[in-house]
């Protein structure tokens, strides 16, 4: 899906509930062992650009990859100097390689076929120097079940108002979410994985994986994952 009007609103309604200035302190300590200012970060599902746009400022190459032309939109006003492309993970396609990636605030779990994210690790494994840090995050299974669910949460601010419903298929491992502003709807599905099985195929696309870390405050709720191309 584009995110045609959930991008008009995104950076208003994800800033209630994520705290991206601890959030962006967490990663770039971690980028801080392998790269340095001027290595070249990729962010991956970048939306609108919040988390490049900061490592940019902290003297990183950023290169930010979206499959959403109107978070892209938005990107770019915030960091007209960035290199932006639209593309789907799983396609990824560059000119070079990259000494480190990013791919955080759940979207991975935003790809619901498993063979796509099989697919996409071993493209960004070809785009990735050896050695070069892939960071990323997951909604747990508990946050599915339990957080997310079956329920529904209301959000508003001075532009919009905000429905989020929840329908949980356990069965399926997915997540059936519909976003209601009102007068425009935007339905979208997040699926479960495991990190065993996370593991397994970032192996086998020839990555190590070096720590699974619950992340801060959100102990139950959300795992980063960080592993090293090999």
């Amino acid at each position: 899906m584009s995110y045609r009007t959930l991008a008009r609103y995104y950076d208003n309604f994800s800033q209630q509930n994520m705290d991206y200035k601890k959030r962006t302190e967490f990663i770039c300590a971690l980028l801080s062992c392998y790269v340095k200012a001027g290595d070249c970060v990729l962010d991956l599902a970048c939306g609108t650009g919040i988390y490049s746009h900061a490592l940019f400022e902290r003297g990183y190459d950023i290169i930010g990859v979206d499959a959403s032309a109107d978070m892209l939109a938005v990107a770019r006003e915030r960091n007209p100097q960035q290199l932006l492309l639209c593309q789907r993970l799983e396609q990824l396609d560059l000119y070079g390689t990259a000494q480190a990636a990013i791919c955080l605030t759940d979207s991975l779990n935003h790809i619901t076929n498993p063979a796509h994210v099989r697919k996409f690790f071993k493209r960004l494994a070809y785009f990735l120097e050896p050695g070069a840090p892939f960071i990323f995050d997951i909604n747990t299974l508990h946050k599915h079940e339990n957080i997310l669910g079956d329920n529904t949460f209301v959000y508003k601010n001075s532009e919009a108002t905000l429905v989020w419903h929840n329908h949980w298929l356990p069965d399926k491992l997915l997540t059936e979410i519909t976003l209601d502003f009102g007068d425009v709807t935007e339905k979208f599905c997040e699926r479960v994985y495991s990190v065993e099985e996370l593991t397994a195929w970032l192996n086998k696309a020839g990555f190590v994986v070096q720590q699974t870390i619950p992340a801060p405050g959100e102990e139950d709720e959300r795992l980063y994952i960080l592993c090293i191309k090999s």
